[in-house]
């Protein structure tokens, strides 16, 4: 057993900083203001890398629908546009008595 005058002062766990210090305060500051410096880098970096690759995106698809667009500009869409949602073709009669009689003799064909 050791008596209190053998033990040793100073040891790696009984060691503490003055925290009050000011020479650990200013370290404290620089650490912080560093880390908050390369946090704001790296946000910035990822932003970049957000836009560039956004700007790919689209210009990839801007280039691919280019033949598309050039079609749509030469022939506009026939029929009547309405609200510029839908097209709407007229249809005359005869044409849907066309469609009844050739669907009816496909059925009359059907069940024979």
């Amino acid at each position: 057993m050791q008596t209190d005058e053998e033990r040793p002062t100073h040891t790696a766990s009984s060691t503490r900083f003055n925290l009050n210090a000011p020479g650990l305060k200013v370290l404290t500051y620089v650490v912080a203001a560093a880390l908050l410096i390369v946090a704001f880098m790296f946000s910035l970096l990822v932003f970049a890398i957000l836009v560039i690759a956004g700007l790919l995106a689209w210009g990839y698809l801007w280039w691919k629908t280019r033949e598309l667009r050039r079609q749509m500009r030469e022939r506009p869409p026939g029929g009547r546009v309405i609200e510029g949602e839908a097209t709407r073709e007229d249809v005359s009669y005869d044409k849907i008595d066309r469609y009844s009689q050739s669907s009816d003799e496909c059925n009359d064909r059907r069940f024979r």
